[in-house]
């Protein structure tokens, strides 16, 4: 499975209105993208939106390129009060997964 992040500073006070945002769940839906897990991560300070699936960078990217998905540009324009700076993209440098396999003791 493949991940990325868009990592994205908060201005200060903004927390707690992301926290709204991130309620509302995303303006997309990720099964019909190949996204097969979403998650995001919020601090103080900044707010971590994770993707993961198969070519999720693929997905990912024609997500935010379709000017016709005007709910996710909604979503942009809601968010775009609240981020100090241009996001990033982080790709992953490590991932530890369980095998699964249990030791018999």
């Amino acid at each position: 499975m493949e991940q990325i992040a868009i990592l994205a500073r908060l201005k200060p006070g903004a927390e707690p209105r992301a926290a709204e945002l991130i309620k509302k769940g995303p303006p997309f839906d990720p099964g019909e993208l190949g996204i097969t897990r979403h998650s995001v991560y919020l601090a103080a300070d900044a707010v971590v939106f994770v993707f993961e699936g198969h070519e999720v960078e693929s997905a990912v990217d024609d997500l935010v390129e379709d000017p016709f998905r005007w709910m996710v540009n909604q979503a942009f324009d809601a968010w775009r009060p609240l981020v100090d700076g241009d996001p990033r993209i982080a790709r992953p440098a490590y991932v530890w997964e369980s095998s699964g396999e249990q030791i018999e003791r």
